[in-house]
């Protein structure tokens, strides 16, 4: 019986390792792997020169649909997922409405229907008034987990009291990604302001302190209770070795890096980029980046993730700190890792591991993230070698607007298979829509 589909000559990343080999593709599905050149197919990808991958998994993004779709919308958010190699995508929950309950999440999944062109699949927010009905909502159809929000966001998605946490701690099982800075002091430190503000005080305003203070609390909440926790977009360089700390004490706790934590570093994007650079937690200083550096190189983190955070120039363009924090990066995502594994600073199979195979395994995500006979064939193939440089005009997102304008990479995405057929040929859409929602088990 004939492959729908032959990827040829090609390096592939298997659990089992690197290799020159083919890919055969039957019904959505990878059918095998290994030397295949003898084999009939549908259709033939010559991949000489070129690397495939698992599909990229995303997972933290902020797409903006309902409410914001000014800035994003699931369409939009989606192909720049794609057109970047990034095969599936969570969904954050701090749009307008909040993505708090089954009505508003079941009002994503129609919105995303026939309408991504990645796989998707999306939180829901924990609030003070939904804490009880987590344990079940969590259980929903396309629904990887819990998003908590211990600093501000919009809308009602803020659990920032003790009792109010451990209640949400307490409801579910699914590990609970934590954006974790500390509100409090965060209020607190609005007045330290100057009297010309600049997005350069953003790192001061929103401190350190904040972050490791947050970290802390919930790494000790999540002892208490039990509950897997995931800390999202560290920022400080003693996070890292704090979470190590918790983990060698029996927590199950996992935690994420950004690209943009660990390519840029304070004053200097402040001073090149202005809001641009504005995020939350902020950009920090040359001495966190290395201390960022320095638990990545002991694999202290387990994931990847973009924190795509789209706004309009418009806003951003707006006096600080009136100018939102957030950039767009899922694009880029890959891209930029692709050129630190260039520069030998990650190896391409920890890339693998960080950007496929382990948001995956933390998500229980099903038929996803790596290679093997069977899995869903969701595939990124790229150019490790290729140097281009990332203009404005590359953007898909909505926004229209990147922090990497202007930055030379070396690695592109070339092709993007997903769910067996040619989505990005060349790197140029072939296909329609066809993101699916993705299964959490």
């Amino acid at each position: 019986m004939p492959f729908d589909l032959l990827l040829t000559n090609a390096q592939v990343v298997t659990p089992a390792g690197t290799a020159i080999g083919d890919i055969g593709i039957t019904g959505g599905k990878i059918a095998a792997i290994g030397l295949l050149s003898n084999e009939s197919a549908a259709q033939t990808l010559d991949c000489t020169n070129l690397t495939i991958i698992p599909g990229v998994i995303d997972t933290q993004v902020h797409f903006r649909e309902p409410g914001l779709e000014h800035k994003e919308d699931l369409e939009s958010g989606t192909r720049a997922a794609l057109m970047g190699g990034v095969t599936s995508i969570l969904e954050m929950p701090n749009t307008v409405p909040n993505t708090t309950d089954a009505i508003t999440l079941q009002d994503k999944l129609n919105r995303a229907a026939g309408r991504a062109w990645a796989n998707y699949g999306f939180f829901i927010g924990a609030s003070t008034e939904n804490a009880g009905q987590l344990g079940e909502l969590e259980l929903l159809p396309g629904c990887p987990g819990i998003k908590i929000f211990m600093g501000s966001s919009t809308g009602s998605l803020l659990v920032s009291e003790e009792d109010d946490l451990r209640k949400v701690l307490q409801h579910g099982t699914r590990p609970c990604p934590i954006h974790a800075e500390d509100e409090a002091r965060n209020r607190s430190r609005k007045s330290l302001i100057s009297e010309e503000p600049s997005a350069t005080e953003h790192p001061y305003l929103r401190d350190s302190e904040s972050a490791i203070l947050a970290t802390r609390q919930i790494l000790r909440l999540s002892k208490e209770t039990g509950r897997p926790v995931h800390v999202l977009h560290i920022s400080t360089k003693e996070e890292p070795w704090i979470i190590e700390d918790a983990r060698k004490e029996g927590v199950r706790v996992t935690c994420e890096a950004t690209p943009q934590h660990l390519y840029f570093a304070g004053p200097e994007a402040y001073e090149r980029l202005g809001a641009l650079a504005q995020m939350n937690p902020p950009i920090r200083s040359e001495a966190d980046r290395a201390g960022l550096w320095k638990a990545l190189d002991e694999n202290l983190f387990d994931v990847f993730g973009s924190d795509h955070a789209p706004h309009t120039l418009e806003e951003k363009s707006k006096p600080y700190p009136a100018s939102p924090s957030g950039m767009p990066g899922v694009q880029t995502l890959m891209p930029v890792l692709l050129t630190f594994c260039a520069q030998g600073r990650i190896k391409l199979e920890r890339l693998v591991e960080m950007s496929s195979t382990r948001p995956a395994a933390l998500y229980n995500i099903q038929g996803k993230g790596s290679i093997a006979v069977g899995m869903d064939a969701d595939l990124t193939i790229v150019d490790l070698n290729r140097k281009w440089v990332f203009e404005r005009s590359h953007v898909e997102s909505k926004c229209g607007w990147s922090p990497y304008e202007g930055e030379t990479f070396t690695g592109a995405v070339e092709h993007v298979i997903l769910g067996g057929a040619v989505a990005v040929r060349s790197g140029e859409r072939t296909s329609q829509p066809a993101g699916q929602m993705l299964e959490f088990r």
